[in-house]
């Protein structure tokens, strides 16, 4: 019997299927050996030698696979094709004392059976230089979090954690709003002419006069332009026809994946990540039994196998036609710091259609799945081909411009047409909103005359940056080379549920304590916490990856530098921490006056008698205004904070009414079903049915 020795247990069912009775399957849940959790465990004066510890819930998991292993004729370790999988399996080889330059180590980038046996066929020696990376980011991060987050605790606020990417990641939310609240708009209109022909009606909108780009700027300038070409003809100036072609997007990353499903489903980091690790570790589907859906999730490449281009090229032709499929298997470069180790994200068998398994997974798994199953489609199909027809008029000096497209082949429009649409109507660039989008237009010819049938002007004004949602950070972190697929969705869920951000909608807004936080930061460790620092380290985390560097002289090089700040941040009398302040409130256990502190999860009312009385209770209730009236009794809602930093509403009677929403909930109840009302984002929706209408403060 030989034993496979994996890290999660909702694997083990799938792996089982495709290796045979000659194989046993453990699982060690994870990391079963690592840094201890209440210690800095690195020996600063010895190279920084990192000292490793058995996990103490995972002693009698190890017995038991020291037992499997003596018995055994042969052990394989399995853990996950990435850096922190290459450590796993290091810690597992040293606790069952192999040497880890055997080929003990297989992997693979899909559960699958043609997979699983190329891998047994391939075993290998653990790669020291993965492993060795990954001890660097270790070292790295604990010696940021161990020896920073203790000063911020002592000059800000107790119970503060920095993180040598997490505290870049605020730092890019604060600074957003910051350019949020410091933007000026600057007023500016637009003037739209509607045109009829053949019963066919379009718009044409003010771009030039007199051959240069004008843009009024006030009502008056407006009023100018309006005075001369109200009731003349326009004539066709222009017409410009064209071919365009769009090609299809690349398939999955780990960041287009976790931006998609935000921006096209609606999932969090947390659902997104927790659901592509179901549809990899396998699924139970009827008639099937447990089977993996997806390839490996975590992952910076676009690079697709030769098999899989091949399998996926002949399933569109079957279902779409050879026209379908181009002439040369589509191929998309990936960005230049990727590690490229792995495959994109796709589906391991492209006859297992979402259709096919919608009953077995859950409506999550199911949606998920289908993105990324239609977005691999598409991937690998023809190009989409349009014809475009740009039309010039003019009237009086001032040039009107319209255009039209029509599509001619639909390409890989055909399997992935909604998500396209919807990347349309969320580009506030591209399309503003519908009304302005393309539209077809009726047969024209140059020089002839045309009346305008209405023509509208509408003030506008320029708009600052948005705000940062899950999404779009990540999307910032990868394009700045901060972080890597592996931590964008721990990273970012942390700025949360320490309350260093809280969400307004989807939107990431910085609170007065992460604020404070990146103040403090930017005032003594700008140069370290810092968006080209954390690239330069993750680029150097590479180089000991690819044998470039050695992980002890990248360590060495960061804590030589960072010792010092730390000695000046330390030693400096500056303190950010809120003073206490006295209120009329009375304790009701002492009879003292009670004061606003401020923790780490906000301002909170506590007992001036401490430490002799420790009474505390939340500040909302004295201090903040209700958000409205409660729908299941009539009193008070109040917005407040949980202990993780995440702001529920609930009613004031907490004894005697039970009411609690993660929504902010309007005081009015659906016309449809009479339940209560709901804030989402830009939308009043119903807590019960789907009724939904636009947001009047919006």
């Amino acid at each position: 019997m030989k034993l496979v020795v994996i890290e999660a247990p909702a694997k083990r069912d799938t792996l089982k299927k495709y290796l045979g009775s000659g194989y046993e399957v453990f699982a060690t849940k994870g990391h079963i050996r690592d840094l201890p959790a209440k210690s800095f465990a690195i020996d600063l004066s010895n190279n920084y030698e990192p000292h490793y510890e058995i996990n103490p819930d995972k002693k009698a998991l190890i017995q038991e696979l020291k037992n499997k292993a003596k018995s055994a004729e042969e052990v394989l370790i399995a853990t996950d094709p990435d850096r922190e999988g290459e450590a796993i399996s290091w810690h597992v080889a040293y606790v069952l004392g192999l040497n880890p330059n055997t080929k003990c180590r297989i992997q693979f980038n899909e559960i699958s059976k043609k997979a699983v046996l190329k891998a047994l066929d391939e075993p290998r020696a653990i790669d020291i230089n993965l492993v060795n990376a990954q001890q660097a980011r270790r070292v790295l991060d604990r010696i940021v979090g161990y020896k920073l987050s203790p000063i911020l605790s002592r000059k800000i606020a107790p119970k503060l954690s920095a993180g040598r990417v997490q505290s870049v990641a605020l730092k890019l939310v604060v600074e957003r709003e910051k350019e949020i609240e410091n933007f000026k708009p600057e007023e500016f209109w637009t003037i739209t002419a509607l045109h009829e022909k053949d019963k066919v009606k379009f718009k044409s909108t003010l771009a030039t006069f007199k051959g240069k780009k004008i843009k009024p700027q006030n009502k008056k300038e407006v009023d100018d332009v309006l005075s001369v070409v109200d009731g003349n003809d326009f004539k066709v100036t222009e017409i410009k026809k064209s071919k365009t072609k769009s090609h299809a997007p690349a398939p999955f990353t780990t960041s287009t994946m976790q931006q998609d499903a935000l921006n096209k489903l609606g999932m969090s980091l947390r659902k997104t990540t927790m659901c592509a690790q179901e549809l990899y570790e396998g699924v139970e589907v009827k008639g099937e039994g447990k089977i993996a859906l997806i390839t490996y999730i975590r992952t910076d490449s676009t690079r697709v196998s030769v098999d899989a281009q091949m399998a996926c090229r002949e399933f569109i032709a079957q279902k779409y036609g050879k026209n379908y499929i181009p002439d040369k298997p589509n191929i998309y470069a990936s960005k230049k710091n990727a590690q490229d180790a792995h495959e994109a994200i796709r589906p391991i068998n492209m006859h297992m259609t979402p259709e096919m398994v919608q009953d077995s997974l859950t409506h999550d798994n199911f949606k998920l799945y289908k993105l990324i199953y239609e977005r691999f489609m598409a991937s690998q199909m023809s190009e989409a081909e349009y014809s475009n027809v740009n039309v010039s008029l003019e009237c009086q000096g001032y040039g009107f411009k319209s255009s039209g497209r029509t599509q001619d082949f639909a390409g890989y429009t055909a399997v992935y047409k909604e998500y396209v649409e919807e990347e349309k109507d969320d580009s506030a660039e591209k399309t503003k909103n519908k009304k302005d989008a393309v539209e077809k237009l009726p047969t024209l010819c140059e020089g002839e005359l045309l009346k305008a049938i209405d023509i509208k002007s509408e003030q506008k004004f320029t708009k600052p940056p948005a705000r940062f949602t899950e999404a779009s950070l990540v999307k910032a972190m990868e394009e700045k080379g901060i972080g890597r697929p592996a931590t964008y969705a721990a990273t970012i869920s942390i700025l949360t549920e320490r309350n260093y951000c809280s969400k307004d909608g989807k939107a990431l807004v910085p609170t007065e304590l992460g604020r404070k936080m990146i103040e403090y930061l930017e005032k003594f460790f700008n140069s370290v916490i810092n968006v080209k620092f954390t690239a330069h380290m993750e680029s150097r985390l590479d180089d000991i990856a690819e044998n470039k560097d050695e992980w002890h002289s990248v360590v060495d090089s960061f804590w030589n530098g960072f010792k010092d700040l730390l000695s000046k941040a330390d030693a400096s009398g500056l303190s950010m921490k809120a003073e206490p302040v006295e209120t009329d409130i009375v304790c009701e256990k002492c009879g003292h006056k009670m004061l606003i502190r401020e923790g780490r999860y906000g301002k909170f009312l506590g007992c001036s008698n401490f430490p002799k009385c420790k009474n505390i209770k939340p500040l909302e209730e004295n201090e903040r205004k209700p958000v409205s009236k409660c729908p299941a009794c009539g009193k008070n809602v109040f917005a407040l904070r949980s202990k993780r930093g995440k702001v529920f509403y609930a009613c004031e009677d907490r004894n005697g009414c039970n009411f609690m929403s993660w929504d902010r909930p309007t005081g009015e109840v659906c016309p449809k079903c009479g339940k209560h009302l709901i804030l989402k984002g830009k939308k009043v929706k119903c807590s019960a049915c789907d009724y939904v209408k636009e947001n009047p403060a919006e």
